[in-house]
């Protein structure tokens, strides 16, 4: 599997910093989905974070380490080897103890998802996950990466030349995750991200962008606006930057 790394390793031309686009947004504002779309418009690598921390938890329960113990989870950090393709079909494989699984399809089940909260708690987790992101980009050898996920615009990429807040309002992000969520009702999907936002406020303003973030609200958008929305800011700093050279 060729991920960011080895992709870079076989490249021995070198190679301008690649424009980082970061994009955070709460549950349902299609920051994933239109991140991933967008960057195969821009010819760009797309870093979904959650990945590697849904990676993490679905170790943890591998080894039988207590996610809870700050110790032992980072610890995992020390002795496996994660990889995540940036183009194409994105796969994503953990080695652990030299044996290599492809996890791509196992750390989307909603057994590990309810994992993750344990996984990420811990500062030193994030930390290390924090610089793991940066190696990646910053080794991938491609022109721009998307980067997506928590945090993004203000503790994993501050400085990224391009940084998106993407959000909706709740009542339009539950009717687009009641039609992902088999089983359950509208207004069952609308009561739960309304308790996720109220959680999430405690710790981030997912409506608020900070200093030199760009809002991006999709409420009134479909999916394909929503991304040509995202491309137009890229583009916009790419004619920026080419014109500063």
């Amino acid at each position: 599997m060729e991920d960011a790394v080895t992709e870079a390793a076989l490249n021995d031309a070198p190679h301008a910093a690649p424009l980082l686009v970061a994009i955070d947004g709460p549950a349902g504002s299609g920051k994933s989905s239109v991140s991933r779309a967008a960057a195969e418009q821009l010819g760009f690598g797309i870093l979904d974070t959650g990945a590697a921390y849904r990676s993490l938890a679905w170790a943890a329960v591998a080894t039988a380490a207590d996610l809870d113990d700050s110790a032992a989870v980072v610890a995992i950090l020390d002795s496996w080897t994660y990889a995540i393709t940036l183009r194409g079909e994105q796969r994503v494989t953990v080695d652990i103890g030299g044996e290599t699984h492809d996890v791509t399809a196992a750390i989307r089940e909603h057994a590990v998802s309810g994992l993750v909260s344990r996984v990420s708690k811990h500062p030193e987790v994030r930390e290390r996950l924090n610089a793991m992101f940066r190696e990646i980009v910053a080794e991938s050898g491609l022109d721009g990466v998307v980067i997506e996920g928590r945090d993004i615009t203000t503790v994993v990429a501050p400085d990224a030349p391009v940084r998106i807040l993407m959000t909706a309002s709740a009542e339009v992000r539950a009717q687009r995750r009641a039609g992902e969520l088999a089983g359950l009702t509208h207004e069952q999907v609308l009561a739960d991200i309304e308790a996720r936002d109220a959680k999430d406020a405690q710790v981030v303003d997912f409506f608020t962008p900070a200093p030199g973030v760009t809002l991006v609200d999709t409420s009134n958008l479909n999916f394909e606006q929503s991304v040509q929305a995202v491309v137009d800011i890229v583009r916009v700093a790419q004619g920026v930057a080419e014109e500063s050279e």
